[in-house]
């Protein structure tokens, strides 16, 4: 299992040197990698920071977001081909900065709504979409993890299932899916049945509470979360994903208005804790001597 860090929690560009600080933070605490917001398409600002990890010892995963100007699921043709050229452009600051995975929900705008649920016509072309990303995707090297978000925040994937069958028909080996247990905690009616349903093609997890602060501190169903993704043996990426005060227009898009933990620094201490402790007591204990020594 590898433990990371979303970098939301601070900001929605980690590319300055100003930055670099909270990145040494993050590996003095004890993570194995952190989730870079994508969102400025500058491969030269990304490598000098893919550089920056290397040297601190980090690895490294990736998220974005579609919106509704470039819309991978519109109905204008232009709109969904300039959704697909943005996220080639992700993708290649990915691949400068060493990202292995891009997690996010960039087959649909986020945010954005039509009073009706998804129409044919729409997962055709976020299918048809996503299997040209992927196809990108693979030749850098990197494993698109697309993002089932809930109801309020999307319309077309809303759960385990919608991901599982939307990756099954893109059926191309870079594109993957995660599970986010916010996200699960307001969709899903059985936690075990919707890891278990996408065991195969499940390729990250976000872990965040119900309230978006620390793991562990709120109501998401944790001990059957860690049980289920024991028994489907899950070893990928553990990502704490949270969202605090520090950057006002994030605070302003996921609607938190309150402080809800002291630090950004504590919280990632005690979220690292949490996710360690949990995976800790599901492992097997170690084994004892297989025989009694022989008496003389």
């Amino acid at each position: 299992m590898r433990f990371g860090i979303n970098l939301l929690l601070w900001t929605d560009d980690p590319t300055p040197e100003s930055f670099f600080p909270v990145l040494a933070q993050m590996k003095e605490i004890g993570f194995d990698g952190v989730e870079l917001p994508a969102f400025s398409p500058d491969p030269t600002r990304w490598e000098a920071l893919g550089k920056k990890l290397d040297a601190l010892g980090l690895a490294r995963t990736a998220v974005t977001v579609r919106g509704a100007l470039d819309n991978p699921i519109s109905p204008d043709p232009a709109v969904r081909a300039k959704g697909l050229e943005l996220t080639k452009k992700v993708l290649d600051c990915c691949a400068a900065a060493g990202a292995t995975h891009l997690a996010g929900p960039y087959y649909a705008a986020l945010g954005h709504f039509t009073g009706a649920g998804p129409t044919q016509d729409e997962w055709k072309w976020g299918v048809e979409g996503m299997r040209q990303v992927a196809a990108y995707a693979g030749n850098l090297g990197i494993t698109l993890v697309p993002e089932f978000l809930n109801r309020f925040e999307i319309y077309l994937l809303n759960c385990s299932a919608d991901a599982a069958r939307f990756v099954r028909e893109v059926d191309h080996p870079a594109c993957k899916m995660m599970y986010d247990t916010f996200h699960a905690h307001i969709e899903e009616k059985s936690i075990t049945e919707a890891l278990t349903f996408c065991a195969d093609i499940m390729a990250h997890v976000h872990i965040s509470e119900s309230d978006r602060s620390t793991p562990g501190t709120g109501q998401v169903n944790w001990q059957e979360t860690f049980d289920a993704l024991k028994a489907i043996k899950y070893d990928g990426w553990l990502t704490v994903e949270a969202f605090g005060l520090a950057l006002p227009s994030l605070a302003a898009a996921t609607k938190i208005w309150r402080k809800m933990f002291v630090s950004e620094e504590q919280l990632a201490g005690d979220g690292l804790k949490f996710m360690k402790r949990e995976v800790a007591k599901r492992e097997a204990p170690a084994a004892g001597p297989t025989a009694d020594r022989a008496l003389p």
